[in-house]
């Protein structure tokens, strides 16, 4: 049997990364089956899956939409225009492709393709990772099936056809890890008080200077310090931070899980992939959520997991307002508050993602015939 899709989902990595694990799992899961599975991606081409969906050796249709104004603005039309030719230019693929369905992982990219499906008649299917759900999603969540990345959001799409708790894919090697194992790979000594901090592939201003900060105080010299100031770091790294014999600073950390099961603490931003990789492998975590992301998402995110006891929040403003040294000097001196977070965040971890997801997909298929 053979399966097509068409799956849409852009502007953030946040959006672009499940949509490309989606992609991956369709076709693992079609292999495993013996049947054949054929995708199309669409997107903008100048946005970021433009560069990371090609990348992944996945067929991509550049496809015209504009974001749409939070509030009343003359762009509204010129907004509708856009979403109208990239409306026209899905129905054109839809027509051509055929597929059996189209997955949304959201984004303002995605409003042509579903809208078009809706028109002709091609089930949708959602993909929400984060706990508040995004403009698009929520706005195209009727009639669809919805997967959520975390729990009990029924609520917040009453009118969609069904809502089925996946969780958030992460890659497999982020499951199983240890403590004491991830250390032993990387040549921490066990005793070794460690500090992991990263802000995301861009990194983060505030995270990178708490670390260059607090790293030269006396308090926590016994402390060792990694951190991941992303690609585009936007700190200076003076020659005295450089010298620190107690920070490591990288650009960019390929093997995240190592770094985060290995640490006393990780310094973590909040976005949805993020959240899952603290619960895939048990990370002691501060979540600092990102200040200006959509509607605060990330905030939802991190006390999702703070409310079960699965990691601690401090906002943007109270790291600025140097409210974070004591907290982590606390937390770094307390090994059993350490284990409780581990085990609360382990506890929250869903090892069958991969397996829910595809499931969901097949079954409401099933129901479409």
């Amino acid at each position: 049997m053979e399966r097509r899709y068409i799956i849409t989902g852009g502007g953030t990595s946040g959006h672009i990364n499940p949509a490309l694990a989606i992609a991956d799992l369709l076709k693992e899961d079609a292999s495993k089956n013996g049947d054949t599975c054929k995708i199309i991606f669409t997107g903008r081409k100048e946005g970021l899956e433009g560069e990371l969906v090609p990348k992944a050796g996945y067929d991509f249709k550049d496809v015209e939409s504009l974001p749409m104004p939070y509030k009343p603005s003359p762009k509204v039309l010129k907004v509708m225009k856009a979403n109208n030719r990239g409306n026209k230019q899905c129905r054109e693929l839809i027509k051509e492709f055929k597929p059996d369905c189209v997955i949304s992982t959201g984004g303002f990219v995605s409003a042509p393709l579903i809208m078009a499906a809706k028109r002709a008649g091609i089930p949708v299917m959602i993909h929400e990772a984060n706990a508040f759900p995004g403009r698009a999603n929520k706005l195209f969540a009727r009639g669809a099936l919805v997967m959520t990345g975390f729990p009990n959001q029924e609520s917040i799409f009453p009118r969609a056809r069904k809502v089925v708790y996946t969780g958030n894919p992460v890659r497999g090697n982020m499951f199983g890890r240890t403590k004491e194992g991830s250390r032993k790979e990387l040549g921490i000594a066990p005793d070794q008080k460690l500090v992991f901090a990263m802000g995301g592939s861009l990194g983060s201003a505030t995270l990178t200077n708490f670390v260059f900060e607090t790293a030269k105080k006396p308090e926590f010299s016994d402390v060792h310090f990694v951190i991941s100031v992303g690609k585009h770091n936007s700190v200076e790294i003076t020659k005295e931070v450089m010298e620190l014999p107690n920070l490591e600073i990288r650009n960019y950390i390929d093997r995240p899980d190592l770094y985060m099961s290995a640490a006393d603490c990780s310094i973590l931003r909040a976005g949805a992939v993020t959240c899952a990789e603290i619960t895939a492998t048990g990370a002691c975590a501060i979540m600092v959520p990102y200040p200006y992301a959509a509607h605060d998402h990330q905030t939802y995110n991190a006390r999702s997991l703070a409310d079960k006891g699965a990691g601690l929040v401090v906002s943007d403003d109270d790291v600025k307002a140097g409210k974070l040294g004591s907290i982590l000097r606390g937390l770094l001196d307390d090994p059993e508050r350490q284990e409780k977070i581990r085990k609360a965040s382990l506890d929250l971890a869903i090892k069958d993602t991969g397996e829910r997801i595809t499931e969901a997909i097949k079954t409401a298929l099933g129901n479409n015939p």
